[in-house]
């Protein structure tokens, strides 16, 4: 009797060459050996990263998961990102390390594949910030671990101060920002739809991208743009409302260069302002340029926080801020990644340094029905050096320059 061929629990797949990535092989090598030394510093065999950024940034592989669970295990001598079979030869195309595929015909290969990596680790290291439940389950029975180390608080700090080929990405990305602000204050008039302003602009990002990285990844770049009640919330999503003249507008926009994220945000008005909403405009301008000013090594984010809400108060417009003044950049998203450790809260005490790259972005949001009502928020990107920060963010703010003719 003829036995069927057993079907692989996991295999190699190399379908082609190997993709452009966004850095240089000595740039992941160098991220590596920083992970190497937090493994050793912590006393950890194997490193089994699991989340979208984590995995991007030591082996520029982003993953899409669909509810299927992906890695990149680091021991001291070998990276592979572990990755479905649904995704064919790609994940092996762009991961700057080995790759190592799963398949689906039992359940747990993406283990057995993880644990082929591992082998017998007797420590393990995890982001506990991401780990879920059931992959920690999963962890548990098939590595049997003697000890699970969380990593993700040292990886974050690694991750904060940028190389100098990211801030050149990052820098690339800002100016992508702009070319798409300057297409959606082209696209603003009454009558037209916050999402055909919206497409605007992102066009106008992914079209320069493909131009400037041609050998990119060219997905999720997008736009939120809002207006009228919809500008309350720096996340709303884009709406088919029309634009009308008295309208309070809010221009959001988000280049994603291989998975790396800049911003551009901006308050803008169609047709003047009414003079209460001037006044609070004028207000958050303020405790922007305030904040650019106190942005430069050395200082507290916590402290940078602290000054503002003082502009703020002494203008009764505290309780109306709607939530911390800025956060980093890098490898992240609005549905992946944060360095949360390099946010400007009150919560948050860790010291600017050179190389690190943080946004100042002050928002107020007024209820309908008070004066002023409307969502009111800036944003640039700095970039601090050794003396103090650069602005790398060139579309104009304020009432002088975003007022649009009705």
């Amino acid at each position: 009797m003829n036995h069927p061929t057993p079907r692989p629990e996991f295999f190699n797949f190399d379908n082609g060459p190997a993709a452009v990535l966004a850095f240089a092989q000595s740039e992941y090598d160098t991220r590596l050996a920083g992970l190497r030394a937090i493994m050793a510093a912590t006393d950890v065999d194997a490193v089994v990263l699991t989340s979208m950024h984590g995995i991007a940034y030591y082996s520029g592989f982003l993953y899409c998961s669909f509810g299927r669970p992906y890695a990149c295990v680091v021991t001291q001598d070998q990276a592979t990102t572990v990755s479905a079979n649904i995704d064919g030869g790609q994940p092996a195309r762009r991961s700057a390390c080995d790759n190592l595929v799963y398949t689906d015909w039992q359940r747990d290969n993406y283990w057995r594949a993880v644990r082929e990596c591992t082998g017998s680790a007797r420590s393990v290291g995890i982001e506990g910030d991401h780990m879920t439940l059931s992959i920690r389950n999963g962890l548990e029975r098939f590595l049997q671990p003697e000890k699970v180390v969380d990593i993700a608080p040292a990886a974050m700090a690694q991750r904060m101060v940028k190389s100098k080929a990211e801030i050149a990405l990052i820098r690339e990305g800002a100016r992508v920002a702009d070319l798409g602000g300057e297409a959606i204050r082209d696209a603003i008039r009454p009558g037209v739809r916050e999402i055909d302003v919206a497409m605007a602009g992102r066009n106008a990002m992914e079209l320069e991208i493909a131009r400037a990285f041609p050998d990119s990844e060219l997905r999720d770049n997008w736009v939120w743009f809002q207006s009228g009640l919809n500008t309350d919330g720096a996340h709303n999503p884009v709406t088919t409302r029309a634009l009308r003249c008295g309208d309070i507008l809010s221009l959001n926009c988000f280049p994603m260069i291989s998975g790396y994220y800049t911003a551009l945000e901006r308050t803008l008005f169609l047709g003047e302002p009414d003079p209460a909403a001037r006044k609070i405009w004028e207000a958050n301008v303020g405790a922007h340029e305030l904040g650019l000013s106190l942005i430069k090594p050395g200082v507290k984010c916590c402290d940078i926080v602290a000054e503002i809400n003082a502009f703020f108060a002494e203008r009764n417009l505290l309780q109306y801020r709607t939530f911390g003044y800025g956060h980093s950049f890098g490898v992240l998203s609005h549905y992946y990644g944060r360095e949360a450790g390099l946010e400007l809260r009150e919560d948050i005490e860790t010291v600017l340094a050179p190389g690190m790259v943080v946004s100042m972005e002050p928002m107020l949001t007024l209820p309908e029905g008070m004066a002023g009502a409307g969502g009111y928020r800036e944003h640039d990107i700095l970039l601090v050096g050794e003396q103090g920060a650069e602005n790398i963010t060139k579309f104009p703010y304020g009432p002088e320059h975003n007022i649009l003719a009705c």
